[in-house]
């Protein structure tokens, strides 16, 4: 599997929910429909949003600020790993990006432009504390600070994840997400932002997806620090989930104003037959893949996703930890792209020896992905496929919303991140308009099977777009983009694609048929 497959497979969802009886992949393979998993005309007409909904869009400091090393910011690991030959889709790095950093008043422009009201952006902790330690960097502070007051000026909420990606190199280090002593800095960092900025945002996440954060980075090799130990992960899960606590607390304790919630990686993963053995599969999935950190902020604990006891001797777990884990989410938000099919592999002999040499995607690991879990997952492709390889699939976002409005006693709900990767460019016949058609009808599917999931009584409050602009696609470098407005990376020219100009009506207009 080349690295653009494999990175566009297990980046965008990796996660899963075991669902009814009679929903398994298999019944879906013997649908007569010619297009399976179309969603009918009618119910996108009839698709309505309650009024206030926050039509928004995701973005991410890395993919589009640049200005990796303006105004005093550190090293970070992806500027390490973007300026490590072979690491990236055509040796390129993000030192540059959509250069949001400077051209931030034209973009929240453009943002204001689409009717939007919800901005999801992330910090880039070494530009606050360069080596992740210590007294902030006030030129980064500042810098966000104008950002926030931008987006408020123009009447769209600032939505703040703290932690993107971006760890401070010399974070990484003394040990990185493995050692238990970052969840303390961590806190720190969290502290300093809610200090400067709680005042004006009021909406925080701590982490985006902290699952691919363990795993891609230190089990499956993808990410960096491109670690390859499974027993890594788990250290580095549980690090994540006492950050996210410590970082909960640190937050409230600084900005009487603040909700905290999340973004979560989250995918419904269907049983690939209706055995006992592969639902239970795809329970260790879902318990895994999707709710490991959910379950440890809203009850203290780790959910059943192991055979047998969990490993929480290799996770280093203490007495005590079930506190420090242990921080109710204001409102839960969750991102949405494709689904996964999942198969156990527990009556199999595992093969590795606990080292772990691929992704979750691979279907014939002897034994499954890893020793605890043991579990196979693929990405179907009964659908037709993204240009970034994803499988279309609506009705996943109804499955797993309903699933999460049923096991967290109807929680609020944010979709974090949700989109789709498809190249059309301007297109000089049209006078350099941009006809992404195919986007336009992802999002109108995909949130058709959204609206009737808050028919059904599910209470989401937000939907954020990925993303506002085209921009660095991490290790796929710029061979992707998910933007509703096209960048021109020679000059840094943005130009509003027709599915920009299309979500800019339906935030008006709370329907999708416009």
């Amino acid at each position: 599997m080349n690295r653009r497959e494999f990175t566009a497979r297990s980046l965008a969802a990796a996660a899963g929910a075991a669902l009814s009886p009679g929903r398994g992949y298999a019944a879906t393979q013997n649908s007569t429909a010619p297009d399976p998993g179309a969603v009918p005309d009618p119910m996108i007409a009839q698709a309505r949003f309650p009024e206030g909904f926050l039509w928004g869009v995701a973005t991410a400091s890395y993919q589009n600020e640049g200005a990796w090393n303006e105004d005093g910011k550190g090293e970070s690991i992806w500027d390490r790993f973007t300026h490590t030959p072979g690491k990236v889709r055509g040796g390129v790095t993000g030192d540059v990006a959509c250069d949001q950093y400077h051209l931030y008043p034209q973009d929240i422009a453009l943002a204001k432009q689409l009717n939007l009201k919800s901005y999801r952006f992330s910090i880039w902790w070494p530009r606050i504390q360069p080596t992740g330690v210590g007294s902030p960097n006030m030129k980064g502070v500042d810098h966000y600070s104008r950002f926030v007051d931008a987006l408020l000026e123009a009447g769209i909420r600032p939505w703040c994840t703290m932690y993107h990606w971006d760890l401070p190199q010399a974070l990484e280090d003394r040990g990185g997400w493995p050692n238990r002593e970052l969840a303390n800095y961590f806190a720190d960092y969290a502290g300093i932002l809610a200090r400067h900025l709680g005042d004006r945002i009021t909406v925080w996440a701590p982490f985006n997806m902290p699952w691919a954060i363990a795993f891609m980075g230190y089990a499956a090799g993808a990410l960096p620090p491109s670690g390859t130990s499974f027993s890594d992960f788990l250290k580095a899960a549980h690090t994540l989930a006492l950050a996210q606590g410590e970082a909960h607390r640190a937050v409230k304790a600084a900005s009487p104003k603040a909700t905290v919630g999340s973004a979560y990686e989250m995918a419904p993963a269907y049983p690939k037959t209706d055995s006992d053995d592969d639902r239970a599969a795809a329970a260790r999935y879902h318990a895994m893949n999707n709710v490991f950190f959910l379950e440890a902020a809203m009850h203290g604990r780790y959910p059943n996703a192991f055979i047998g006891e969990p490993p929480l001797d290799v996770m280093g777990f203490r007495a005590g930890d079930e506190k420090l884990l242990y921080a109710p989410l204001d409102w839960v938000g969750f991102h949405y792209y494709t689904r996964r099919v999942v198969s156990d592999a527990s009556k199999e002999k595992f093969q590795s020896g606990g080292n772990f040499s691929g992704t979750e995607i691979e279907g014939n690991s002897p034994g499954g992905r890893d020793p605890y879990t043991r579990f196979r997952a693929a990405m179907p492709t009964e659908g037709p496929l993204t240009e970034a390889g994803l499988e279309v699939w609506p009705r996943g976002i109804y499955d797993l919303v309903s699933k999460i409005t049923r096991d967290y006693n109807h929680p609020i709900i944010e979709i974090t991140e949700s989109g789709c990767g498809y190249l059309d460019s301007p297109d000089e016949e049209k006078h350099g308009r941009i006809p992404d058609s195919r986007r336009i009808l992802w999002y109108r599917e995909t949130l058709a099977e959204l609206a009737r999931a808050i028919a059904d009584g599910a209470k989401v409050r937000a939907y954020h777009a990925w993303t506002l602009l085209d921009n660095f696609q991490w290790a796929e470098g710029y061979t992707e983009r998910y933007g509703l407005i096209y960048t021109d990376f020679r000059n840094q020219k943005r130009t509003i694609k027709d599915s920009g100009y299309w979500y800019g009506r339906v935030a008006v207009s709370n329907r999708l048929d416009v």
